[in-house]
């Protein structure tokens, strides 16, 4: 039953997991059977984390933050709380997939159905496409600085007259160019990848402090107001403002948060895992957003105006070799977050669609085109348009995440038959109704819905917490209900004595 898995082994992501006989190969690949060997160590999820940080992405996120009306210490609040919060739910959801040694897809089997488990994985996979043209493009933007810097005669195919669909000539050249340069390093497999974000992390945090150093400098610290918002709010009206940036904090790292299985499965112990996010979240995040903040800051006095993005200021540099390190860096960076939070995450997702024809490396090109076709340039437009996108996706991502955590905390008490979801046996554990778990289902579209409701209907405050809206709904009727129609197993009985 295994043959026609193993007949194509060039199509695996590196890291071969263990197929039994007992496996259906309509559920089964060797890159969702679990792992025969877990070797991830705490460095190597503390690199993870800063490579997801340590992005163009994230830099703008947080520098979006002061059109909201807060002042740089609020900001600074708001940030650390947000991540705080995504530190101990990227730990919620890591548990089951390190104790397996299973993808996101695959765990999700247990909640919505050896079947069912397409409905998550489509859903994360369609929204992984559209961060992996997001950050495409922002990595693109750090290339065309460096075209543009050593190159000007490139200037005149920088003008959007010169290309279609709200792109330049030069902004498709280098889109396209950083397409193809994240898919060579996708397709060498998940350790190539370790070592490339191993390395990414790292890297941009000399840039940045070297970066904010030389602003001070030309600044002067005395002439740096960390205030930088034109409007700030006062008195008791900051308060909806900050807990609104916590939830878009959320929302931002949503995405990674919720595939943070397809990860943790590669931890040696929880332990491992758990150090790493401490240190690659709480601690990292502490260093990153006082360099967010106090880089943004010296903009106004060096250059007379507030600048939010770290390629734009780097850009403005008079040096040509620190427009172009500088540029260079962030574009790595950037490229290092797309392929682990968006292209690692659809490879595993499309794959369980279709474990006998659709590759892991298959599933992730499949994000990779579709990821051109969005425009993805559209949708990372202005503070606006950026908060909009966020609270769109996170009304979805949300459920999927309150019926996972739901499920496997406290409907099955963290007891989890792995072979159950490797079956289509009509008495397997996870069949339910012909592979599918219609209450799983149903209440992720019950907080869908309703959180989609609150971001088009609501005001721009109630549409921040459209992740919270959706996974708080999901959580409370998916326990609910399922308590009541789900009969425990012996070893869930067990746990709960």
């Amino acid at each position: 039953m295994s043959e026609s898995v193993e007949a194509a082994p060039v199509a695996t992501s590196g890291t071969p997991g263990e197929i039994k006989a007992s496996y259906d190969d309509r559920l089964t690949n060797e890159d969702l059977a679990p792992l025969k060997k877990q070797s991830w160590k705490s460095y190597n999820f503390f690199a993870f984390w800063m490579s997801d940080v340590h992005s163009v992405g994230g830099y703008v996120t947080a520098g979006s933050l002061f059109a909201l009306g807060l002042a740089a210490w609020q900001v600074l609040i708001a940030l650390l709380v947000g991540i705080v919060i995504v530190y101990y739910l990227c730990n919620l959801v890591a548990r089951p997939s390190q104790a397996t040694g299973t993808p996101y897809p695959v765990i999700c089997r247990s909640s919505f159905g050896v079947l069912g488990a397409n409905v998550p994985a489509i859903i994360r996979g369609l929204i992984a496409v559209a961060w992996y043209g997001i950050q495409t493009y922002l990595a693109s933007q750090s290339l065309v600085v460096v075209i543009l810097k050593l190159w000007p005669g490139t200037a005149s195919l920088a003008d959007d007259a010169t290309g279609f669909v709200g792109l330049s000539a030069l902004g498709w050249i280098a889109f396209l160019g950083m397409w193809v340069l994240q898919a060579v390093v996708f397709w060498r497999g998940m350790e190539a990848i370790r070592k490339f974000i191993d390395f990414c992390g790292p890297a941009v945090y000399v840039v940045m402090f070297l970066l904010a150093g030389y602003l001070i400098i030309e600044a002067g610290w005395s002439n740096i107001d960390l205030n930088l918002s034109e409007n700030l709010v006062s008195g008791w009206g900051v308060v909806p403002i900050m807990l609104g940036a916590i939830a878009l904090v959320v929302s931002y790292f949503s995405g990674p948060m919720l595939n943070y299985g397809d990860f943790a499965r590669y931890g040696r112990s929880f332990s491992d895992v758990k150090k790493g996010n401490f240190l690659g979240l709480p601690l990292n995040f502490i260093v990153f957003a006082l360099l967010v903040v106090v880089t943004a800051a010296a903009t106004v006095p060096v250059f007379g105006e507030l600048i939010d993005d770290p390629v734009e200021t780097v850009a403005r540099l008079d040096s040509t070799f620190a427009v172009v390190l500088g540029a260079l860096t962030f574009m790595v960076a950037t490229i290092g977050i797309n392929i682990v939070a968006n292209f690692v995450s659809p490879a595993f997702d499309f794959s369980n669609v279709n474990p006998k024809k659709i590759s892991w490396r298959m599933g992730g090109m499949i994000a990779a085109v579709g990821s051109v076709l969005i425009t993805p340039w559209n949708l990372y437009s202005s503070p606006e348009v950026i908060h909009y996108t966020l609270d769109t996706l996170g009304a979805f991502i949300g459920p999927l995440y309150g019926v996972l955590i739901a499920d496997y905390y406290l409907i099955k008490k963290r007891q989890v038959d792995v072979d159950a979801m490797y079956t289509m046996s009509p008495t397997g554990r996870y069949h339910f109704t012909k592979g599918y778990n219609p209450v799983a289902i149903g209440v992720t579209a019950v907080g869908a819905v309703v959180a989609m409701l609150v971001v088009l209907l609501g005001s721009a405050d109630a549409a921040a917490y459209s992740w919270f809206i959706g996974a708080i709904i999901a959580f409370v009727l998916h326990w609910a209900i399922s308590r009541k129609v789900t009969p425990a197993t012996p070893a869930e009985e067990t746990a709960t004595a």
